[in-house]
């Protein structure tokens, strides 16, 4: 088998399609949930904590030289991040939540049995008749 065979018989597997639609909706996800925190619950937050932004906390390891930037240990920024990904975690967990109850909410909702088919109606049919006849004899 050639390597272009090969590649083509992995290419085209059903799990590596999935695979692939699973990441690019995972992508969309990720700009949803993004949109969602960054528009929806930053703002109310930042009123709640008074607007605190941790981005611009930095130590400056060596001033700047000429066109030369200074180089600055960033650790605001990495604050930022922690605080923002613990943020769009629990709002994550919490809408995963919902949907958990709903749908064993959904699950315990008793269904009504399903009707018997009509070889079950000719078997119950049977059993009936052989006990009317064990019952005479």
């Amino acid at each position: 088998m050639s390597i272009l065979s090969e590649f083509k018989a992995f290419a085209v597997k059903g799990n590596v399609v999935d695979m692939a639609v699973g990441i690019i909706i995972g992508a969309a996800f990720g700009k949803i949930v993004s949109s969602f925190v960054g528009d929806v619950v930053m703002p109310p937050l930042g009123i709640l904590i008074g607007g605190v932004d941790f981005s611009d906390l930095a130590i400056v390891l060596k001033e700047a030289q000429g066109d030369l930037p200074a180089v600055t240990l960033a650790y605001g920024k990495f604050i930022q991040t922690v605080i923002d990904f613990t943020i769009i975690a629990f709002a994550i967990f919490m809408g995963i939540k919902g949907l958990n109850k709903l749908k064993r909410a959904e699950e315990a909702t008793p269904s009504a049995p399903p009707a018997p088919t009509k070889d079950q109606e000719l078997l119950s049919e049977i059993r009936d008749l052989l006990k009317a006849q064990q019952n005479r004899e």
